[in-house]
């Protein structure tokens, strides 16, 4: 067929055309009896690279536009977007079991029920394409796909561990850079304070209001690119038998991936499909007709009091990991400087002190004699205040992570961010962060 000849093929033949793997895999979905079986890797791959196809041609034939078609359109985007959600939540729970991490049977239930809800969701959402398809006389495969078309992943016979996966010497540079990451990541998501499951109708004024699409998908890229820098720098082919601690680390980094991945398609659902901005009767009409199909509901509770309550759970768990790694990997070294002319280390000086320290995540000491005082801490360096005063003492020794020493040394050439009054001045740019 010639290029114009392609061109020729009415719309109809074209929508048969790019809806015929879609519809087989519906029509597929809809004959088997346990969803367990139906909905593996390859099964949500299929989904979503078919409904993807699907609605793309659909858009770019103006289906946003027509009110016959734009029903049809919507459900290839339920399709995709649960699909999605779908492939990283059974790709969690395949792979959970290798990431080394500490038994959650709560989390892996819950995980397991969101699961669910989305194989329910996508098997109702598949009769209601199938009676579209109908109502829009398009021609349905007369059969769907053969289940030995869709085989697991998991096997019970693992292919033989013959490449040496023995510590060599290792850039310790790169890997405090990875678990410092982390922490910041960590420290960052706090904001969100998913800390306990929320009640329905708080659920719906937390979206898009505190939490989107658009902020979830940032942390999603941030987390993805650290976990492409550790694979890249610090375990190539991943560990079997070697570094324990940094297979953790690295368990910690993919479950809060993929959880991210989950919630993330599940918001540009919820947010581009079901919350009701469209004016127009159309739109009004269709997105009543989803919301009978996915109940938004659910979909939000799975979104925050799973899929974003966990990523804040794992990430806070997996900090004191972080914090042993860097702690084993850093640069030592010590610096002797002045202590804060005039009022020594009273609140402001402590806490700029303890920001640089907490900023980097290493550890650090304040060493006076035989007396040694956490650096990140305020408090145990405000204590030290009292006793460099008591003793007339001029000048301390500070202890560890040599990239906060540096930056401890800068703050103290300029007398700790103040004048002898006490009053702050402005501070040198490489301690903009502290601002």
């Amino acid at each position: 067929m010639t290029e114009q000849q392609a061109c020729d093929i009415s719309f109809y033949e074209r929508v048969k055309i790019y809806s015929f793997d879609y519809l087989k895999c519906c029509i597929y979905i809809n004959t088997q009896d346990n969803p367990q079986h139906v909905f593996t890797k390859k099964t949500y791959s299929k989904l979503i690279s078919s409904s993807h196809l699907l609605e793309e041609f659909l858009d770019f034939n103006g289906a946003k536009n027509n009110k016959d078609w734009f029903f049809y359109r919507e459900l290839s985007a339920v399709v995709r977007h649960l699909g999605l959600a779908g492939n990283s939540q059974k790709h969690l729970n395949n792979r959970l079991a290798f990431y080394d991490l500490p038994k959650d049977d709560t989390f892996i239930k819950a995980g397991e029920k969101t699961h669910d809800f989305i194989m329910m969701t996508i098997i109702s959402t598949a009769k209601e394409v199938l009676k579209e398809a109908k109502r829009l006389d398009i021609i349905v495969p007369k059969e769907g796909y053969n289940q030995d078309f869709f085989p697991g992943v998991i096997t019970s016979k693992m292919l033989e561990f013959d490449i040496d996966d023995e510590e060599k010497d290792q850039d310790r540079q790169r890997i405090v850079k990875i678990a410092s990451e982390y922490m910041t990541i960590s420290k960052n998501f706090d904001q969100f304070g998913f800390y306990e499951p929320y009640s329905k109708k708080k659920l719906k004024e937390l979206v898009p209001e505190k939490v989107n699409e658009v902020e979830i998908r940032q942390f999603e890229m941030v987390i993805h690119n650290l976990q492409s820098s550790f694979d890249t720098y610090v375990i190539y082919g991943g560990f079997r038998y070697g570094n324990r601690k940094l297979k953790q680390l690295r368990g910690f980094i993919s479950v809060v991936l993929h959880l991210l991945q989950m919630a993330g398609s599940l918001l540009h659902f919820y947010e581009r499909h079901l919350l009701g901005r469209g004016y127009k009767t159309v739109y009004q009409k269709v997105r009543k007709k989803l919301t009978n199909i996915v109940d938004p509901i659910w979909l939000l509770d799975r979104i925050i009091n799973y899929g974003l309550y966990y990523v804040c759970h794992f990430l806070d768990t997996g900090k004191t990991l972080a914090q042993e790694i860097i702690n084993e990997n850093i640069e030592r070294s010590s610096i002797t400087v002045s202590i804060p002319e005039k009022l020594g280390f009273h609140n402001r000086p402590s806490t700029l002190v303890a920001k640089i320290v907490q900023h980097y995540g290493g550890e650090v000491e304040l060493c006076i004699g035989e007396d040694r005082f956490d650096a990140s801490s305020v408090l145990d360096l405000t204590w030290a205040g009292g006793k460099i005063l008591k003793e007339k003492i001029k000048k301390v020794t500070f202890e560890g992570d040599v990239r906060s020493l540096e930056d401890i040394k800068i703050l103290a050439n300029v007398n700790y961010g103040e004048d002898t009054m006490g009053k702050g001045i402005p501070l040198p740019k490489e301690l903009n962060y502290l601002k």
